[in-house]
């Protein structure tokens, strides 16, 4: 067991006293992040202020999202003028499907095995602009990257990809720096939907060759529904043009008593590309869960993760009739360990009678442990499946 970190129940009686107590162990991050005490306290405390305006100052409108840009900007290595806050990951994924120049005659390649949210707004773009979105074959469980790479490099067709970092329903995590570097090496865009990356993953985009990057913050950053946001690389915040216009993507909406005086011109940074009103109680507990993310450290939640996530898997490669789709390599996996059995039902029904919450997705179970979860509770998991 590694120290991290060193007050784990002191951190878990604080944040998650519910799972200290006992009353469930959540291995569902890949589902829905339960919110820690901090954020929870956080949205009392701006709900009680929006039920009663009056007492909401101007702190609590512009100030708020600053503070979100600035936080995912370090979550991820990024400058608060690349952030683009949104409600969802499908938000993001739709920017990049209308506002990179894709046309008749361009091909956007994805995969097989892709969530929805990073499938259909291809579908409706490619519909609506011309261009073609093809989805290749997986190889076995997952992408297959080889193929991607052989297309990149002999279709000069193809103009964008656009993949998921890391699989829903297998857990297998693509290289981003090898399919960043063919793109930008040919002059093609690399949208990313990075929800079941984020969190369990360190991601530095500084280093990493993405253009366009969404994710909800819902999942792995345990933080409320409707909050999300998107990563657009400065060079493309300067040339692309918001495919949806909000009142306040102008420079001249900060103004509010000129109204009337119509000024089209965009803020200069990614808040052109938001379509205000943000959900300001959400983005709040959003900052609150960033923060403590950002408290406890990316790279020492990202191998806490590990070292649950690989006793699941010695535990799955050992057991009798499991099949594993999550790849064993630490480099080709995240914090989602997905198997299944002879009997994927009652297998389930023995987590959830053991109160482990978890998914079952494409047959087979899916477990997802995350920073406030211990090796403890990894045992009564395998324990309840009894193999």
């Amino acid at each position: 067991m590694s120290d991290y970190p060193r007050d784990l129940a002191s951190l878990r009686s604080r944040e998650y006293p519910w799972e200290a107590n006992g009353d469930a162990i959540h291995f569902d991050h890949a589902a829905v992040g339960p919110l820690p005490q901090c954020s929870r306290d956080a949205l009392d405390a701006y709900g009680l202020k929006r039920a009663e305006p009056h007492r909401l100052g101007m702190d609590d409108f512009s100030p708020v999202l600053d503070c979100a840009r600035s936080l995912v900007g370090r979550l991820i290595g990024a400058s608060a003028g690349e952030i683009v806050l949104t409600t969802n990951t499908s938000w993001g994924v739709n920017l990049a499907a209308y506002a990179l120049p894709l046309g008749p005659g361009d091909i956007v390649l994805g995969s097989q095995g892709e969530f929805p949210a990073n499938v259909y707004p291809w579908m409706s773009a490619a519909k609506a602009r011309g261009f073609t979105f093809e989805l290749l074959p997986l190889l076995g469980d997952s992408p297959d990257v080889a193929a991607v790479l052989a297309r990149i490099a002999s279709d000069s067709r193809v103009k964008a990809v656009a993949l998921s970092w890391v699989s829903f329903w297998s857990g297998a995590r693509i290289d981003l720096g090898v399919i960043g570097a063919a793109c930008r090496a040919r002059g093609i865009w690399f949208a990313v939907d990075a929800i079941q990356g984020l969190g369990p993953l360190v991601l530095d985009v500084r280093t990493m060759p993405v253009d366009i990057l969404s994710s909800g913050a819902q999942k792995w950053l345990c933080s409320p529904w409707g909050s999300g946001f998107a990563y657009m690389r400065e060079a493309l915040v300067k040339t692309l043009e918001p495919p949806a216009a909000g009142w306040l993507a102008q420079a001249s909406s900060g103004d509010f008593g000129r109204f009337l005086d119509y000024d089209p011109t965009w803020h200069s940074d990614a808040r052109k590309f938001e379509v205000g009103t943000i959900p300001y109680q959400d983005i709040v507990g959003m900052n609150a869960s960033l923060s403590l993310f950002l408290e406890l450290g990316p790279a020492r939640i990202e191998a806490h993760v590990r070292e649950l996530t690989r006793a699941l898997l010695d535990w799955a490669q050992r057991a009798p009739g499991v099949r594993l789709l999550t790849p064993v390599a630490d480099a080709r996996r995240a914090g989602i360990v997905a198997f299944a059995t002879l009997d994927v039902e009652g297998d389930s029904a023995k987590l959830r009678a053991a109160k482990v919450t978890h998914s079952v997705r494409e047959g087979a179970i899916r477990l997802a442990p995350h920073f406030h979860n211990t090796l403890e509770e990894v045992a009564v998991v395998i324990g309840a499946i009894g193999r």
